[in-house]
């Protein structure tokens, strides 16, 4: 049912959702208000017809990674299952923005990742090859070719990193994070999901092994399934209940420039000299970096990480090098062994798991949406979802993507 507007928030223009009061109790509780949370609600309440759901966020809605990350999207993934399931997430992209009735600035302006090395050469064919016969658009360009699409990248033989070609996928490119946050909020309150914010979750509530609902700063709330979805702290959630999840957190950083005038016409990604660089629509650079190799939940990094992330951008784009940072971030990723995405079901009854996106979270983000709701309505793992179990740890079918998935982005 839709919102009574001005039900636990003051009549305004500019509020996009309500922030209600807990109930005791939900067929659905979602722990983590970010990008995933939000858009497994609304897949829920789209494709499955459930709407007596809450998402908890223990601070504000989409202030964790959702708001940290530097907003690329791309499929061009080696492996089956994982080029599967970004496809997915492309093709979903490609019609959020009129789906949701809201501008998410979704530019696909493509994505070039740099070969430096002969055996980044052999490894970009490879993963063109792989993409094609996936159905996923992927080319791979010389350093000429490259030069054509970006021209203000250095393409020099002189350089310590030469670019001696690329893979080029043209549907990948960027979306406003804030803004996909906001459109899937705003549709969640119109179908009458509460979003709680400030609600942090502190304990699990059970009988036997099955969940019954969770312990939270303001109150408990019962429920019928608990789906998590706190990227790196989800291991800590789980820790709660004496499971341990094979995920480990790392600051990842980030910074954006003073704002310039359009430059820079598409997103360029390097593994080598380990930098991706993207203009955003106001037109402020944003740079990304490899992570902190230290485990933590800081959101701040090391220095030296910042220092050769802006070496490897000057070097690959000496026009930047008076370019002045605005400010810098760092975000939490939750890396796996294999580098790949956990989401499925979990030894208890009634309790899920979503993790270990480690940088591929955001553009995952309405196919992750969609899995996951399915994952929980049906009790049961989408077919695309179904390869990132968590039993894969123990029978040794791993989605290994070190290094195929390309740069941290």
């Amino acid at each position: 049912m839709p919102r009574t507007p001005g039900a636990d928030l003051p009549e305004h223009p500019d509020w996009l959702w309500h922030s209600p009061d807990p109930k005791p109790s939900y067929d659905v509780v979602i722990v983590g208000g970010g990008g995933h949370g939000l858009a497994t609600a609304y897949y829920l309440a789209v494709n499955h017809g459930i709407t007596n759901v809450a998402v908890l966020e223990r601070g504000w809605l989409a202030g964790g990674n959702m708001a940290r990350n530097t907003t690329i999207i791309r499929s061009n993934y080696l492996w089956d299952e994982s080029a599967g399931l970004y496809e997915h997430a492309l093709k979903l992209w490609e019609g959020l923005e009129e789906e949701l009735d809201y501008p998410l600035l979704f530019s696909q302006r493509g994505v070039l990742n740099l070969a430096h090395s002969l055996q980044e050469v052999r490894d970009g064919v490879r993963r063109v090859n792989a993409n094609r016969l996936n159905g996923v658009d992927a080319e791979w360009l010389d350093p000429h070719q490259v030069a054509e699409i970006c021209p203000i990248l250095n393409t020099s033989d002189e350089l310590r990193y030469p670019v001696l070609g690329a893979t080029w996928q043209p549907r990948a490119g960027i979306a406003k994070h804030d803004h996909v946050a906001w459109a899937f909020a705003r549709a969640l309150d119109r179908m009458g999901v509460d979003l709680i914010q400030g609600c942090e979750v502190t304990g699990f509530d059970r009988v036997g092994d099955r969940i019954t609902g969770v312990r939270t700063s303001r109150g408990d709330i019962a429920a019928g399934k608990v789906a998590l979805a706190a990227a790196g702290h989800t291991s800590v959630l789980a820790d709660e209940l004496g499971l341990r999840l094979p995920i480990q957190s790392h600051p990842l950083q980030a910074l954006v420039s003073e704002l310039l005038e359009p430059v820079h016409p598409t997103v360029v990604m390097s593994n080598s000299v380990h930098v991706y660089v993207s203009q955003a629509h106001k037109g402020e650079l944003v740079l990304g970096a490899g992570i902190d190799a230290h485990n933590s939940y800081g959101q701040r990094g090391a220095f030296h990480t910042i220092e050769r992330e802006m070496t490897a951008a000057v070097e690959l784009f000496p026009m930047f090098a008076r370019a002045h940072v605005l400010r810098t971030w760092g975000g939490v990723v939750d890396v796996t062994p294999d580098a790949s995405a956990i989401m499925g079901l979990t030894p208890f009854e009634g309790l899920y798991v979503n993790c270990g996106w480690g940088t591929g979270g955001f553009k995952s983000t309405p196919g992750v949406g969609w899995c996951y709701a399915h994952t929980i309505a049906c009790d049961e793992a989408h077919p695309l979802n179904a390869p990132f179990s968590l039993e894969r740890f123990t029978t040794g079918a791993l989605v290994d993507e070190h290094g195929a998935a390309g740069v941290a982005h």
